[in-house]
């Protein structure tokens, strides 16, 4: 949970500034990374979106606690 969004935007302005990462690069690391979650099984498969609704009812009962 983000609790100081303005903090957090300036955190990632910074680390844009210091990195200069092309978007080629960027994506070549999520490309490993997503490959990596596929190949340890932190992701079911190559679809990111499936099982994405049971996710929202998950979340949204989470939410409503407390309420």
């Amino acid at each position: 949970m983000i609790k100081n969004a303005k903090k957090l935007e300036a955190f990632y302005n910074a680390l844009d500034a210091q990195e200069h990462l092309s978007v080629k690069d960027a994506m070549a690391i999520f490309d490993l990374l997503h490959a990596e979650a596929v190949a340890v099984g932190a992701i079911h498969s190559g679809n990111m979106l499936e099982g994405i609704e049971v996710d929202i009812r998950i979340a949204d009962a989470i939410n409503r606690v407390g309420q």
